[in-house]
C-alpha cells in the first residue's frame, strides 16, 4: 500500500520512510504542506501521515481542503501538541486518527493497520483459496508452507490479494506499490509478477495469479 507522508522534520519523516518502507509500504515524502497538497493531488494514496505544524500550509488547512475536494483518503494526524483542543480541531479538520509525538513506532503500525481496515478489510488476516498472508507478522503461506518473500514482492502480494477478483492494471500497480521515484516504461512489475508466481503459483495445479490479456492481472482463487 501507498503511504504519503507530510513531516517538516527530516530526522522524523526519515524515521518513519525507513521503517514504512521495511515494512513493504511504498513511501513518499514531502517537507512542507504545499508539497504535499501538490502530491495528495497528483497521486494515488491509501493513507497520509500529517504533521499538524508544517510551513507554507498547516496540517489542518491542508486536510480541509482535501475533504472539500473530496479527497478520502484516511489521514493520520501527527503532532507534539497533546492538548486536548488540538486533537479535536484536528479531528475536526477532517483527520481519522491522531498520534501525539514521541511515539512508538509500532503504534503508529497499528494505527495504520486499523484504519485499512476500515477501507475493507475487516481482519488483519487475507485469504485466497488456500493463500494466506498475515498484515501484522507478514507471514504468508499457501496450503500451510511458508513462502518467504522480498518486502516489495510482499506489498505487491498484499494489493492483489486486498483486491482479489478484480483487473488490475499496471498503472493500479504502479500506484500503490510504487513511490514517485518509480519509472513506468519499465518491465518491473511485469518482472514482480513472475518473482511472484514462481513462489506462489510453482508447484501447485491451481495457478492463482493469471494475465488479463491486453488490461493487468488477477488474483483468483
Amino acid at each position: 500500500m501507498r503511504i504519503l507522508i507530510v513531516e517538516d522534520e527530516k530526522k522524523i519523516a526519515e524515521f518513519m520512510k525507513r521503517g514504512l518502507k521495511e515494512e513493504g509500504y511504498a513511501v513518499d515524502v514531502a517537507y512542507d504542506g504545499e508539497e504535499g497538497q501538490f502530491l495528495a493531488r497528483t497521486n494515488t494514496y491509501d493513507l497520509i501521515i500529517l504533521d499538524l505544524m508544517l510551513p507554507k500550509l498547516d496540517g489542518i488547512s491542508l486536510c480541509k481542503g482535501l475533504r472539500k475536494e473530496g479527497l478520502a483518503v484516511p489521514v493520520i494526524m501527527v503532532t507534539a501538541k497533546d492538548a486536548v483542543e488540538d486533537k479535536v480541531a484536528g479531528l475536526d479538520s477532517g483527520a481519522d486518527d491522531y498520534i501525539t509525538k514521541p511515539f512508538a513506532f509500532e503504534e503508529l503500525l497499528a494505527r495504520i493497520r486499523a484504519l485499512l481496515r476500515k477501507k475493507g478489510v475487516p481482519a488483519t488476516t487475507l485469504l485466497v483459496d488456500e493463500l494466506t498472508l498475515d498484515l501484522v507478522t507478514h507471514k504468508v503461506t499457501r496450503r500451510g508452507a511458508e513462502i518467504i518473500l522480498t518486502a516489495k514482492e510482499y506489498a505487491l502480494l498484499e494489493y492483489m490479494m486486498r483486491n482479489a477478483g478484480k483487473v488490475i492494471t499496471r498503472t493500479m500497480i504502479s500506484e500503490h506499490v510504487w513511490d514517485t521515484d518509480f519509472d513506468t516504461f519499465t518491465n518491473v512489475i511485469d518482472v514482480y509478477i513472475n518473482y511472484l508466481r514462481k513462489k506462489i503459483d510453482a508447484g501447485n495445479s491451481k495457478k492463482l495469479i493469471q494475465t488479463v490479456r491486453g488490461r493487468g492481472y488477477m488474483l483468483k482463487g
